[in-house]
């Protein structure tokens, strides 16, 4: 039976897990989600109750990209910014790369996933005049503009990034926080920690971060954040959600990996000291639906087997058959479920996975391509190729004994 979202977004405050992975679809409600969650955990009204209380969620997802914006310098086209919006995140933030001197943590990490010759630049406190004249003080990391360097007098200041190049940065400086976030709150004794700003913070949530990277940096990025994670000794807790099936199956295995405390000596007292930093009971992995009544579920997948993307996407064909919902982007679905096990099978080509004789694989191919008007994948798919549809499925598992998501989790 489905839940609503706050429904939702408690099932997860009441978990006693440290981290709890989430795979949905774009479009589930993700996004939705992590604010409900917030709101739950840390329901102020106001910045000003947020910044006497101290934060207790801190989370990335689209509101967070939001709050940097472009000032393109429309009049003269040369001082091109990246302004950060002030609230109660970046607030903290910023004061915090200011006093720790972490800006050079976020350049590393940017340039590391992007290119050595960009570099990014946090401004200093200067006045500037507003609209009316009047003199305004422009407070210290509260802009960024960008450069390409280069060994010769062809340097370009001040230039306009990407979005996938601007999705990037906004994420490095959240995630050079988290490091310190993590490192901090590690020092058991408070007293003793380089800060206090931190201490009431319960959550990290992190939907979806800079799908825009190559799988190469994507794997990297999971490593990373799974390393983060499993290395805080707090009780600070983790939800991560995302679309990308890859991403999530780094992340999943990484979870499966325990770290072994190295002050734990086995035959000794040990008194104290516990002998795992982390272990795999730790995690708890989820698949978030949602329902046609609107409403929502959370399916707990299998702990010792990454999640299958073929599989559920063959899943989402069945129910659309079932469902008598089949539209074209269902065909999309079947051919990139085809080309998956191609590349996993070592065929050159998904269309060797078909029947013989069979004309299935022109029309497929034809059905899925890009169309020049994007209503046309979502139009209705004429009988006889729902047909050809359902006979495809039948034999990719008797051929390639392709299971249903749900027999594949019950036997993880």
């Amino acid at each position: 039976m489905g839940k609503i979202l706050e429904e939702i977004a408690q099932d997860l405050k009441d978990s006693q897990k440290k981290v709890q992975l989430i795979y949905a679809f774009n479009g589930t409600g993700k996004t939705r989600l992590s604010r409900k969650f917030r709101l739950l955990v840390d329901p102020k009204d106001t910045e000003a109750e947020q910044e006497e209380s101290g934060m207790k969620v801190m989370y990335y997802n689209a509101f967070t990209e939001d709050l940097f914006y472009w000032d393109n310098d429309l009049d003269a086209d040369t001082n091109r910014k990246l302004i950060i919006r002030p609230n109660n995140f970046t607030k903290l933030a910023l004061k915090f790369l200011k006093d720790q001197g972490l800006d050079n943590n976020i350049v590393t990490n940017f340039q590391h996933f992007t290119s050595d010759s960009i570099t990014p630049f946090f401004n200093e406190e200067y006045t500037a005049q507003d609209k009316n004249g009047e003199d305004i003080v422009i407070k210290a990391y509260s802009e960024v503009t960008f450069s390409i360097t280069s060994g010769d007098d062809q340097g370009l200041p001040n230039i306009k990034v990407s979005k996938a190049e601007e999705s990037n940065f906004i994420w490095c400086v959240y995630y050079s926080l988290l490091e310190e976030v993590i490192e901090t709150l590690n020092e058991t004794d408070i007293t003793n920690r380089s800060t206090d700003i931190f201490n009431q913070l319960e959550y990290v949530f992190i939907d979806d971060p800079v799908s825009s990277l190559d799988d190469n940096h994507l794997i990297e990025l999971a490593v990373n954040i799974s390393k983060l994670v499993k290395n805080s000794r707090s009780n600070l807790k983790f939800i991560i959600t995302t679309h990308n099936p890859l991403f999530y199956n780094v992340i999943s295995n990484e979870l499966n990996n325990g770290i072994r405390n190295e002050h734990y000596v086995e035959g000794e007292t040990n008194e104290g000291i516990e002998k795992w930093i982390y272990k795999e009971d730790k995690s708890i992995k989820y698949r978030f639906n949602k329902h046609s009544d609107g409403k929502f579920s959370l399916t707990i997948l299998g702990r010792k087997t990454p999640f299958s993307y073929h599989l559920e996407l063959l899943s989402e064909i069945k129910k659309a058959i079932s469902d008598n919902q089949i539209k074209k982007y269902h065909i999309s679905f079947m051919r990139n479920i085809l080309e998956k096990t191609a590349t996993f099978l070592g065929y050159p080509k998904w269309e060797k996975l078909l029947p013989e004789n069979d004309p299935f694989a022109n029309r497929i191919l034809n059905l899925s391509s890009h169309s020049a008007h994007a209503g046309e994948e979502i139009s209705e798919v004429q009988e006889n190729d729902k047909e050809k549809l359902i006979e495809l499925i039948e034999f990719l598992k008797t051929e390639y004994k392709f299971l249903d998501q749900s027999e594949s989790n019950d036997t993880a």
